[in-house]
């Protein structure tokens, strides 16, 4: 009892901490404190710990609670930087009501934070009397919310023979194999500017980026026809944000599009740049002149682990019999530490209000994850 007392109180201290990450807000506290605290608090359990940036003023979290040699190592993972307080009142006050604890980063992900914080305390004091043979290593990571610069970072320099990422994973602690990766890209229209008295002179941009705007809705439907994974379902695309023009009385003489392709095990950013070219000579194939640039921004990459993946048995043996398998329409850094070769997989406690104005998280199910935690390492590090 007194380790579910421990990641409850622990969860308290951490949502108390402001860890707003700079990228998505302009002058957030970023990680700083916040990995100081996460240092401090492992180091004081018996972890080897060090503090180091990803970035300039970033900081990621590496823990190693050694093993008496031998086993497998395993990697815990959590990141630490939230979302901003947009629309919240004391959020940074965790208040518990029943069984659910409120403020951000409850849900989105400190209370998986603090699960691994917990475990891998558990494991040092067991190591410490040769009850752990493998090493436990936990990563907790800045930037996630953003570009994941804290998990890249990680990944290039922790090795470990399996890793869990605890990231919210629904009301039954479900254990997710799989989640859809995406990839942002921009399709510029160019037109040629005129006053709006002479329409002779002037090739209006914004109308003709209509046409593409029709054409990335037939997208859309056909991904939402689609078979698509049997875990996941169909990719799907969305126009995000439109800019143009400069004043009423101008034809625009350029037009810029941004948008969003959700992508499935499978899709790769060369599948989705052909998709868009092709797209885009559509419209030119359907009588439309177009004069058109289509640019790439950022890749995430889907994620999926071999369901007899040593690290996915030690999951389904922790948890038990009829535990779904399922995937996550989000992305996670786990894509990250699997493209680095360590197999993965995910859950953590759930709860609502990731990126919401109300974010809460379930108790009972950050003590279930604290005890799943306990079980894999006694298992899977053996």
């Amino acid at each position: 009892m007194c380790v579910v007392d421990d990641a409850r109180a622990l969860l308290a201290d951490l949502v108390a901490i402001d860890s707003v990450n700079p990228a998505l807000v302009p002058g957030g506290a970023g990680e700083a404190e916040i990995a100081r605290f996460v240092g401090g608090w492992l180091e004081q359990r018996g972890l080897e710990v060090e503090i180091a940036d990803a970035e300039p003023g970033r900081p990621n979290v590496v823990a190693r609670a050694r093993g008496r040699g031998g086993g497998r190592t395993l990697l815990l993972n959590a990141h630490m930087d939230t979302v901003g307080f947009e629309g919240m009142s004391d959020p940074l006050s965790p208040r518990v009501e029943g069984d659910r604890l409120y403020g951000r980063g409850a849900y989105d992900m400190k209370a998986g934070l603090a699960a691994i914080m917990v475990a891998a305390a558990n494991a040092a004091r067991l190591g410490l009397a040769g009850d752990v043979v493998g090493d436990v290593v936990v990563a907790a990571v800045c930037d996630e919310e953003f570009a994941s610069a804290g998990a890249r970072a990680a990944a290039g320099t922790v090795t470990a023979d399996g890793a869990i990422v605890t990231e919210p994973t629904g009301e039954r602690l479900e254990i997710a194999v799989a989640h859809k990766g995406f990839t942002w890209h921009e399709i510029v229209v160019h037109g040629r500017a005129a006053h709006g008295s002479r329409p002779q002179e002037g090739v209006d941009a914004i109308a003709r980026m209509g046409h593409v705007l029709v054409a990335v809705d037939r997208l859309a439907a056909r991904l939402a026809g689609a078979e698509g994974h049997p875990l996941l379902g169909p990719g799907s695309v969305h126009a995000s944000i439109i800019d143009g023009g400069r004043e009423l009385s101008t034809y625009p003489e350029r037009c810029r599009l941004q948008l969003e392709r959700r992508t499935v095990p499978g899709e790769s950013v060369e599948v989705v740049e052909a998709e868009l070219s092709e797209l885009l000579d559509g419209v030119r194939a359907d009588g439309h002149e177009l004069d058109a640039e289509l640019r790439t921004t950022l890749v995430r990459d889907p994620f999926e682990v071999d369901p007899g993946a040593g690290i996915v048995r030690a999951a389904l043996d922790a948890f038990g019999p009829g535990t779904p398998v399922i995937g996550v329409p989000y992305w996670a850094d786990s894509a990250i530490f699997a493209a680095a070769g360590i197999p993965t997989v995910i859950f953590g406690p759930g709860g609502e209000g990731a990126h919401a104005a109300v974010e809460w998280v379930d108790l009972a199910q950050l003590d279930r994850c604290v005890e799943a935690l306990d079980r894999i390492i006694a298992s899977f590090c053996a």
